[in-house]
């Protein structure tokens, strides 16, 4: 055949490319993920090309054994591991080709779990971890807002069990007519591990599926939902010279009273040029990182419905940096974890675990909330804070009854500001 009727992809995963080329259509999503699952397998501690060149034997029978004539095969980390000979290991000649032996897992319709797995203590562990994305403008308005959530698992199970896990599902409530006192959410962008039966769920919205042993990620979601911020963070320049600059930090949490926040950080931008860091709170440490031009407030336990306070002080030099002032418009980013909670409301219903042994087994439930990009800008803009900081005096204008060509305003600089002299603006006025 020509080589015109080839078609070819090229994927850059990590700075490592795959070509793939083919002589029909196909979905090139496939090619992508594969080569992601390549990259995950083939991490050699740090993935460079010198660790493919030093482990460049492992590097080929790990992609003989994922990808066979053209059809993605074995990608489960646990079934490659049964493949894969060190390279210091060496047949010797007492060794015979029937000894080796195929992983059951591989000839196994489900071939993310071998066969005869024993625990003593059957248990599983599951984990609902969201990261909250938010953007907040200096007075409070939500400007971006969106949630995303993974599951994640631990299994510790023998045998091969059936699981079921039931989730407050919005569309599952809908789609079989019932009604819940609780809240439910609408997840969006769903994605399952290969594990799960998507038929079933695509039917009647109901996770079933075999899980793989050890830890994995079960399924990951997105929602587009905009919520209350979590903490909300005021910062006030109560004095700003050429000589130095003074901060009024107040911090409040807005989740309920009973849960609490670990490792907060509040990152707030500091001038580049400041100097002479002078710190005063009333819970946690304040350290000045010259390098990220920020100081960065850390609360250890951070209780729900409190807010405190912290003031700072830094000194500037007599000559100032041209970008002194970029600060201002660089956002407040605040970094947490809340245990114990999920931010969209999220809940496991129930998590079912059916075995032919009929072997009793221990589920674990664990809500965890995580700051992803969470900013909230400091100031408003130029025009706005010129504005909130003249006061008009004085109008002038023609006395005669013609047109106006112009008018003058006045405008003074308020106490608050430093310099209280006259500013005279022109604007020419088509009445």
């Amino acid at each position: 055949s020509s080589l015109s009727s080839i078609s070819s992809i090229e994927s850059d995963c990590c700075y490592i490319f795959f070509f793939f080329s083919s002589r029909r259509r196909h979905t090139r999503c496939r090619e992508v993920s594969w080569a992601r699952r390549c990259v995950q397998e083939t991490d050699f501690g740090g993935l460079e090309d010198e660790s493919i060149r030093d482990n460049f034997v492992v590097t080929y029978e790990l992609l003989d054994e994922m990808m066979d004539n053209g059809y993605p095969q074995i990608t489960e980390h646990k079934v490659l591991q049964e493949y894969i000979k060190t390279e210091s290991h060496k047949l010797s000649k007492s060794d015979k080709v029937s000894d080796a032996q195929v992983p059951i897992a591989a000839s196994n319709a489900v071939g993310w779990r071998p066969e005869g797995i024993k625990y003593g203590k059957n248990e599983i562990f599951l984990d609902v971890i969201e990261k909250l994305n938010l953007l907040a403008s200096s007075n409070g308005t939500v400007l971006s807002c969106e949630i995303l959530g993974t599951v994640k698992m631990n299994s510790l199970l023998s045998g091969m069990p059936e699981l079921k896990l039931g989730l407050n599902d919005k569309n599952l409530f809908e789609l079989t007519g019932r009604t819940s006192k609780g809240k439910l959410v609408e997840m969006e962008d769903i994605k399952f591990h290969q594990c799960v039966r998507l038929a079933k769920f695509e039917q009647d919205r109901t996770i079933s599926f075999i899980p793989p042993d050890g830890k994995f990620e079960l399924m990951s979601y997105r929602l587009n939902t905009v919520v209350k911020p979590l903490f909300w963070v005021e910062c006030t320049l109560d004095s700003y010279t050429h000589s130095k600059i003074e901060y009024t930090v107040r911090a409040k949490s807005q989740y309920k009273a009973r849960s609490y926040a670990n490792n907060v950080d509040i990152v707030i931008p500091v001038a580049p040029d400041a100097n002479s860091p002078y710190f005063k709170t009333n819970i946690g440490t304040v350290k000045y990182t010259p390098d990220q031009e920020a100081m960065v407030w850390s609360i250890k336990s951070f209780a729900g419905q409190k807010e405190y306070t912290m003031k700072a002080k830094f000194g500037f030099p007599s000559v100032a940096d041209e970008k002194r002032d970029k600060f201002k418009k660089v956002p407040i980013q605040i970094k947490f974890e809340i245990p114990y909670f999920t931010v969209s409301g999220i809940q496991v219903r129930y998590l079912k675990i059916v075995e032919k042994s009929g072997y009793h087994a221990l589920p674990w439930v664990r809500y965890i909330t995580q700051n992803g990009l969470y900013q909230i800008r400091m100031f408003q803009s130029s025009l706005i804070i010129a504005f909130l900081t003249l006061s008009l005096i004085h109008i002038s204008e023609p006395t005669r009854p013609l047109y106006i060509s112009y008018a003058v305003f006045c405008l003074k600089k308020k106490k608050k500001c430093n310099n209280n002299h006259f500013l005279c603006w022109k604007q020419k006025i088509n009445l």
